[in-house]
């Protein structure tokens, strides 16, 4: 089973950010492309490049980790896994998801010193609609400067079933 790994940036980020550039080096067959423009335009773009893929492993960081989630919302029997860095579930394009109770394995990575997204609305949120979570809370800030090149990126891309 062929696994297709997309990385999507957050909202002032590129694919030319540290982590899509982390990610492009480490992970040469990922997608890591850039989304510009307003939330609709960037979800076009992703659903896009996506299309006809299944056996997804999408990691989305901030506004890139809203945009992963909405997708898996829309999509789950296409995700295997989902990882979401400090993801911002607390914003409006999330709401119609809120209602909505999604099997997938998800992992969160939250840092205890984020001032840009709300580590406990969000994680109350992430704990009604992912039910199999995984939500790890982490001595960092919202950008996971320290936490993201340490993390077991090699197992967290990995799928078993």
């Amino acid at each position: 089973m062929e696994i297709t790994r997309v990385f999507i940036h957050g909202l002032e980020s590129s694919s030319a950010g540290t982590k899509g550039l982390f990610f492009s080096k480490r992970y040469p067959g990922m997608i890591v492309e850039d989304y510009p423009g307003a939330f609709g335009k960037r979800m076009a773009k992703l659903e896009n490049l996506l299309a006809g893929k299944d056996n997804l492993i999408i990691v989305g960081s901030s506004y890139g980790g809203l945009m992963a989630a909405v997708f898996a919302c829309r999509h789950q029997h296409r995700l295997n896994k989902l990882i979401l860095l400090a993801p911002a579930l607390n914003l409006e394009e999330f709401s119609l998801c809120r209602a909505l109770r999604i099997q997938l394995p998800v992992t969160v990575i939250h840092g205890t010193g984020d001032t840009v997204v709300p580590l406990a609305e969000v994680r109350s949120i992430a704990e009604d609609v992912f039910l199999n979570l995984a939500y790890q809370i982490v001595d960092d800030d919202h950008s996971l400067h320290r936490t993201f090149p340490l993390m077991d990126w090699n197992e967290l891309l990995h799928f078993s079933q």
